[in-house]
Parts: C-alpha cells; structure tokens; sequence
C-alpha cells in the first residue's frame, strides 16, 4: 500500500528570527508615531537627537550633548516615510533573517549597531561638516548583504531557510564565487550609478549609497568576527 503524498511543506512567509521581527515592529512603532502621533515640535526634536547630522562632528564632543554618541546607530531606526521603511524591511527580512538564524540575536544587535556606526563613518567622511539629515536602515541592510554573501549563495542559489547553515567562504573564496561575484558586480553597480545621479525608487530623496557602501564593506569583511561557525 502506497500512501499518497501531502502538498510539499514550505516556510511560511512571515516565519521570521524574533531579532528582526523585533526591529522590524520597532522601526514601524517609530514610523506612525512620527506620522500620527506626535507634534511637528516633537518629530523635530526626534530627528534632531536621533539622526545622523555631519555637523555634529566638526567639533568636539563636548557641549554636544548625548546625541553626538548614540546618533550614529539611532538614525538607523528612522525612515523618511512609509515608502522608504517598506523598502527597507523588505529586503531585512530577506537578508537579515538568514543573517540572524545564524548569529543569534546577541550577536545580530551588536552586528546591527557596529555596521550603523561603519555606514554612518563612511558618509561622514564623504559629508564633513555637512547640514545634510541622515535617516534609514539601509546602511545596516546593505551590511547583512554583505554578510550574507559570505555564506548565503549555496550550490543551489540564495534559499532563505537553508542558506544560514551553508559554510562559511573566506574573502578569496567569495569573490572566486561566480554567483557571489555576480551579486557584489550588480550591487556595486546599482550604487555606482546612484552616487552619479541614478536613483532608483527615490523620489526627490537623496539615496546615501556612501552609507550602503560602508555597511556592505563592514560586513563583507567583519562578518567572520560574528560567526559562531567554523570557516569549512
């Protein structure tokens, strides 16, 4: 007697690490207060302690107040609109839920605030002294790219439910990769082309593609530091 085969099980689409759940509803909770909740007088007062402003670095920390130190991984949990947070959770749960199932969330928070402070240094040093308002998630999601590419891309593709067990690549091994190589060409080039004018998606916005290169640079490189699995 043969028994007939159920319909193939799949991961259900919102199956996802309670790390990046929790930012996810953390960013969206700041979203419709900004929105809905609060008082232009306080939205101002929101993004001028907790954007990333160049300004504030052009002299000393002291008189700056408490901003000049947190600023630089709080901008990162702000978002332009609702357009704008949409695109950035999108590709967080693609990215960042392999990222997370792999590392753990002690290791993901701590991930998340270091590649925060890399994106926003990499935009500094491009922005000095500069009055320009520095907001999004971006920087870090683009960091999870590039953590992602140093294990995610398997022999079978990029799977969100296995690919946190692949081996881990060193960086000679990664770019030797045709299909690693081949994401680090179409992302470089997507940001290439943003920093010469090209937006995409952006409306009248200013992409920060220095922040996304500073994230997807530290987590490229960074990201053997995080693993709790031995390189193959």
């Amino acid at each position: 007697m043969h028994r007939v085969p159920g319909p193939p099980k799949n991961e259900p689409i919102f199956n996802l690490p309670n790390a990046v759940l929790a930012m996810l509803l953390l960013m969206l909770a700041i979203q419709v207060a900004v929105d809905a909740l609060l008082s232009p007088g306080a939205v101002y007062l929101l993004f001028t302690e907790t954007a990333f402003i160049p300004q504030r670095y052009s002299s000393g920390a002291s008189g700056q107040g408490g901003a000049y130190f947190w600023s630089p991984v709080t901008y990162s949990l702000l978002h332009g609109g609702y357009a704008h947070l949409l695109l950035n959770s999108f590709w967080l749960a693609a990215f960042g839920s392999v990222v997370a199932r792999r590392i753990g969330w002690l290791r993901f928070l701590i991930f998340w605030a270091l590649s925060a402070v890399a994106s926003a240094a990499l935009f500094l040093m491009f922005h000095w002294g500069g009055q320009s308002i520095m907001v999004g998630a971006s920087g870090v999601v683009s960091a999870l790219m590039g953590a992602a590419s140093r294990f995610a891309f398997g022999d079978r593709g990029f799977r969100r439910d296995l690919a946190h067990l692949n081996p881990r690549l060193s960086v000679a091994q990664s770019l030797g990769n045709r299909t690693v190589f081949a994401f680090l060409v179409v992302w470089f080039g997507i940001n290439l082309l943003t920093a010469v004018g090209f937006f995409f998606g952006a409306g009248d916005s200013a992409i920060a593609w220095e922040a996304h290169v500073g994230g997807f640079l530290f987590g490229f490189f960074c990201f053997s530091l995080f693993d709790p699995i031995e390189q193959a």
